[in-house]
C-alpha cells in the first residue's frame, strides 16, 4: 500500500512539472508583425474584355453591342474595316449597331449564310502605339423557304429548222435548298436527245429533215420539252420550252439527187451525141453517091453536047445517045441512093435537143454551197429530160459504140458538122 502511494505521487509530480515546462516555452514565442511581401501586377496592356467572335442574325432582326475595354474609353476611338452594309460602330463608345433590312438582301448587297470577316480596331488619341487590331464573323440567315427556280437559256417559245441542232443548258437559281435532280419530259416522241439531269447541262437533239409530217398545218411542227426539277425535300420547279419546227429542204438529200440527174443528163447526152453521129454518117454516105450520079448524068449530058458539034458521024450520033445515058441516070439514083429525110430530120432533131440540154443544165448550174433553188432547177432539168426523150421514143438509142466522150463532143462540133445543120440565109 505504500509502495502504491509512492508510485501515485511521483506521477503527479512528473505531469506538474511537464504541464509548468510546456507553458513556458508558448510563452517565450515572439509575434512578428503582419507584412505583404508578395508583388502585385499592373494590367497596362490595351485590351477589349468582351469582343464577342461570332454574330448570326436573322433576316430583319437588330443587333447593338456595346465593346468595352480595360481602360478609360474615353481616350480611345473605335473603328470598323471591311464592314457590310449598313453595320455602324459608335467611335466614342464602341456601340455596334446594325439593322438587318431585308431590301440589302432582295437588291443583292447581302447574301444569306455567308461569312463577312469585319477587321476591329481601337486606338488611342495620344499614343498611336497603342493599338488593337482584331476581327468578328457576322452571317445572316432567313427562316423563310426560297423556292429553288430552273432557267433554261433559251427563250420559252424557240423557232428552228429542220436539219439544226437544238442545244441549249438549263442553269438552277438555287433557293433555300438546291436542285439535286432534273427529269426531262418531252409530249411528242423524240429519237437521239440528250437529257438534261443536273444543272447546267445541255440538252442537244439533231432535228431530222422528215419531222415534220405532210399532215401538219403549215409545214410546222409544235412540241413543249418540260423539265422538272427537285430538291432534297421534294419541292418542284417545272419550266417549259415550246419548239416551233419549220420544214426546210433537205439539202444533202436534194444535192445528190441533183447530182444523180446531172449524170443521167450527160449519159442520155452522150447516146444522144453518138446517134446523131451514126444518122449523120447516113445522111453523108447518100449524099455522096447522090453527088456521084449527079456528077456523072452531067458529065454525060456535057460529053454527048460537045460530040454532036463534031464532024464525025460516028461522034455526031455518039453526042445524040448520051444525053440519054445522063437522063437514064436520073431513076437510077433515086433507085440506088434515095433521099434519107428520116435520117437527116432525125439527125437535126437530135442535134437540136443535145443544144437544148446543154443549156438546160448550164442555166440552171448550183450557184452556191448551198443554193436554195436548187429543188426547182432538179425540176426543171427532170421535167427538160422527160420532154426530151418522149420527143425522142421513135429514134432508137444507139450506145456510145466505145467512142470517148472528148471524141463524140470533138465530132458534135467539128466545123464542117456544124456547117451542115447551120441554118441558112437563103
Amino acid at each position: 500500500m505504500t509502495q502504491y502511494l509512492l508510485r501515485l505521487c511521483c506521477i503527479v509530480t512528473m505531469l506538474v512539472i511537464f504541464t509548468h515546462s510546456t507553458n513556458a516555452q508558448v510563452d517565450t514565442i515572439p509575434v512578428l508583425p503582419r507584412t505583404d511581401t508578395i508583388p502585385v501586377n499592373v494590367d497596362t496592356v490595351l485590351r477589349i474584355i468582351n469582343l464577342n467572335p461570332y454574330f448570326s442574325l436573322h433576316v430583319d432582326s437588330s443587333l447593338n453591342y456595346n465593346l468595352d475595354i480595360n481602360k478609360d474609353s474615353s481616350r480611345y476611338f473605335w473603328y470598323l474595316k471591311n464592314a457590310p452594309v449598313g453595320l455602324r460602330i459608335d467611335k466614342d463608345n464602341g456601340l455596334i449597331s446594325f439593322k438587318a433590312e431585308k431590301a440589302y438582301f432582295l437588291s443583292g448587297r447581302l447574301k444569306y449564310d455567308q461569312e463577312y470577316r469585319v477587321q476591329l480596331g481601337v486606338q488611342n488619341l495620344n499614343l498611336p502605339t497603342e493599338r488593337v487590331d482584331t476581327f468578328f464573323t457576322v452571317v445572316f440567315y432567313n427562316t423563310e423557304i426560297v423556292v429553288s427556280r430552273l432557267k433554261p437559256s433559251v427563250s420559252s417559245t424557240l423557232l428552228i429548222d429542220e436539219g439544226d441542232t437544238l442545244s441549249f443548258k438549263v442553269q438552277c437559281d438555287n433557293g433555300s435548298f438546291p436542285v439535286e435532280s432534273i427529269t426531262t419530259l418531252v409530249n411528242v416522241p423524240l429519237k437521239n436527245y440528250t437529257a438534261i439531269n443536273k444543272c447546267n447541262e445541255q440538252f442537244n437533239w439533231a432535228i431530222p429533215y422528215d419531222f415534220v409530217k405532210e399532215t401538219d398545218s403549215g409545214k410546222v411542227r409544235i412540241f413543249t420539252i418540260s423539265f422538272i426539277g427537285v430538291d432534297k425535300f421534294y419541292n418542284r420547279d417545272t419550266a417549259l420550252v415550246k419548239i416551233i419546227v419549220r420544214d426546210a429542204l433537205n439539202y444533202p438529200f436534194r444535192l445528190q439527187e441533183y447530182n444523180k440527174i446531172i449524170n443521167d443528163v450527160e449519159i442520155y447526152t452522150l447516146q444522144l451525141k453518138f446517134t446523131f453521129k451514126e444518122l449523120d454518117k447516113k445522111v453523108r454516105s447518100t449524099k455522096n453517091t447522090r453527088s456521084t450520079f449527079d456528077l456523072a448524068s452531067g458529065t454525060t449530058a456535057l460529053s454527048g453536047a460537045v460530040l454532036a458539034t463534031q464532024t464525025s458521024e460516028s461522034a455526031k450520033n455518039l453526042g445524040k445517045v448520051m444525053p440519054s445515058v445522063g437522063v437514064t441516070l436520073v431513076p437510077v439514083k433515086e433507085a440506088v441512093s434515095p433521099v434519107k429525110t428520116y435520117e437527116q430530120n432525125s439527125a437535126a432533131l437530135v442535134r437540136t435537143n443535145i443544144k437544148r440540154l446543154d443549156y438546160v443544165v448550164q442555166d440552171n448550174a448550183l450557184s452556191g454551197e448551198r443554193d436554195p433553188d436548187i429543188l426547182t432547177k432538179i425540176n426543171k432539168i427532170r421535167s427538160e429530160l422527160k420532154q426530151i426523150q418522149v420527143q425522142l421514143i421513135d429514134i432508137p438509142m444507139i450506145d456510145s459504140g466505145g467512142m470517148t466522150k472528148e471524141q463524140l463532143d470533138e465530132y458534135f462540133n467539128n466545123p464542117k458538122v456544124n456547117k451542115k445543120y447551120k441554118l441558112s440565109k437563103n
